[in-house]
């Protein structure tokens, strides 16, 4: 069904039968009903905090676990937070903070794996892209210097990627 099909749909349904759908799908899928929530109640700070404490955890458990280095859990709520709207600023701060964390974990541990210097690589390129479409540039710049510094200041094997996403920033 296309978008006009769908229109015309919408505009032909009685509003009581178009309430009783909303609800509906309110109930049944929670991707709605996470929508439905933070658009009557956009608690941005408490999000945040959240990512914040989960991807912390990630590579600093706070149990004697060994820590587990998925990037996967930040990209989560990153794209859920892409999906909802959140402030673009709170996004930056939140794909900035996945990298400064991953920076922290790997000055106190040598890592042996490829992926990983990639993949931090890979969330390199994406807050800087994410940065300059959403005109931010201006309030994250240190940052995303200090970043690039940490990772010239540890020999990651990747750090020429860095400098040129970094000159392309600049």
């Amino acid at each position: 069904m296309s978008k006009r099909d769908l229109k015309k749909y919408l505009a032909s349904l009685p509003k009581e039968e178009l309430e009783e759908q909303l609800l509906s799908l309110y109930e049944k899928f929670t991707d709605v009903k996470a929508y439905y929530n933070f658009v009557f109640n956009p608690k941005e700070d408490k999000l945040e905090q959240e990512a914040k404490a989960k991807i912390t955890n990630e590579y600093f458990p706070a149990r004697g676990k060994r820590a587990k280095l998925r990037r996967s859990v930040a990209q989560k709520y990153i794209k859920h937070f892409l999906t909802l709207g959140v402030d673009p600023f709170i996004v930056a701060d939140i794909m900035l903070f996945n990298i400064e964390t991953a920076l922290k974990y790997s000055a106190k541990r040598e890592m042996r794996y490829g992926s990983f210097y990639k993949s931090i690589l890979n969330s390199y390129k994406q807050v800087v892209d994410y940065v300059i479409v959403n005109g931010a540039k201006p309030e994250f710049k240190s940052r995303v210097a200090n970043v690039h510094s940490e990772v010239y200041r540890q020999k990651w094997d990747n750090e020429k990627e860095f400098e040129r996403i970094y000159d392309n920033f600049e």
